[in-house]
């Protein structure tokens, strides 16, 4: 199996689990059946704002969802039955060290869904606890030489949170932090990662607002001959404003081919919908706006040469 994408790829992401359940749903620790049904049935309304976007002209072959099992439902079946990329995580949901969701049966879970993309999400700082990273690296690479094994894509969403020491350095200011020190340990991160053995199809990072970043950041994800490795930028629930400049500076640059963004395309409109201010089919068609309004910002972006506009 060839490694890497070669396609564009714009997954709407809501495999959210146990922060989905506590802040959208203000339950803690295991949700009832009566919860569970609930918590499915929103997920279900993100989906048809996914459907909706596909008949307001989204291609089906470069549209992805990314959705979780524990709340899903049939929408991993339905996903596929319109052809669209399917993606599911893997790891454990809320843990600060990476872990296998279903244990030692992972590879059973991922054949029974047959995802096109199995989803890691890992936080790891190349300055924080070698003893804890290196035991990260350890779990992970188990997983992507399963995925290998059994010829299987690979998503990996790296965050890298500051440590303690880092934050100081810049005042205690998270977009000093954003800005200056987290793009090039995110680099850091990623050939660490590549060292321990781990291969990746796409990468899935936190967005970076300056365009030399956005390169650097490609450039290691295909390194050693990983020609067709590829990258996507996650939305991190932010802003409209911060998402667009974040997908204008990564989409003209070589290795990027999309996103994967989530909170910031469906949080309010599913809001709406829970507190009663919104009907069903009305934040359904908001989710396809704001899907398609990000596709579109992305596309256009990726028009323009990096030598123009960086």
């Amino acid at each position: 199996m060839t490694e890497g994408y070669d396609d564009k790829i714009f997954i709407l992401a809501f495999d959210h689990r146990g922060s989905f359940q506590k802040k959208m749903f203000g339950i803690e620790g295991d949700p009832t059946e009566e919860e569970t049904a609930r918590i499915a049935d929103a997920k279900h309304l993100i989906y048809e704002g996914l459907a909706a976007a596909l008949e307001q002209g989204a291609d089906a072959h470069a549209t992805g969802a990314l959705v979780d099992e524990q709340f899903g439902g049939d929408i991993p079946m339905q996903a596929k039955g319109r052809g669209l990329r399917l993606a599911m995580p893997v790891e454990k949901s809320g843990q600060d060290m990476f872990d296998f969701e279903y244990g030692d049966r992972f590879g059973e879970h991922i054949e029974r869904f047959d995802p096109h993309f199995s989803k890691v999400l890992v936080r790891y700082n190349p300055d924080g606890d070698a003893e804890a990273n290196r035991v990260q690296a350890q779990k992970l690479k188990r997983l992507s030489d399963w995925l290998r094994e059994h010829e299987r894509k690979f998503l990996f969403e790296l965050l890298v949170p500051a440590e303690e020491a880092q934050l100081e350095s810049v005042g205690g200011d998270v977009d000093r932090y954003d800005e200056e020190l987290r793009p090039e340990l995110m680099r850091r991160a990623i050939a660490e990662l590549q060292d321990a053995g781990l291969e990746v199809d796409i990468w899935k990072i936190e967005g970076v607002g300056d365009r030399a970043d956005s390169q650097a950041i490609a450039e290691q994800t295909r390194i050693g001959g990983r020609d067709h490795v590829k990258c996507v930028l996650l939305g991190r629930g932010a802003d409209d404003d911060k998402v667009d400049n974040w997908l204008r500076q990564a989409a003209p640059v070589e290795g990027f081919v999309g996103f994967a963004i989530g909170r910031s395309i469906w949080w309010d409109s599913l809001k709406g919908f829970l507190d009663g201010s919104v009907e069903r089919g009305d934040a359904a068609d908001q989710i396809a706006k704001n899907y398609l309004r990000f596709v579109k910002v992305y596309t256009d972006a990726e028009q323009q040469q990096p030598s123009a506009v960086a």
